[in-house]
């Protein structure tokens, strides 16, 4: 059960440590193209407007 524990903990650090290299390098890219920051905004703020419109609608 302990060697359970230990292969679940690291399996859960490696991804936690694949997910914030994921993020800096997107960060990275996002400074070193400026359109890409331009696209990942205008992405946040369609969905955005997108979720609060559905939000509103009667279902």
């Amino acid at each position: 059960m302990k060697l359970l524990r230990i292969f679940a903990a690291v399996f859960m650090f490696a991804g936690i440590l694949a997910g914030c290299l994921a993020l800096l390098l997107l960060v990275l890219l996002m400074v070193r193209f400026p359109p890409l920051l331009i696209a990942v905004v205008l992405a946040c703020w369609i969905v955005n407007r997108l979720l609060k419109s559905s939000r509103g609608a009667p279902r």
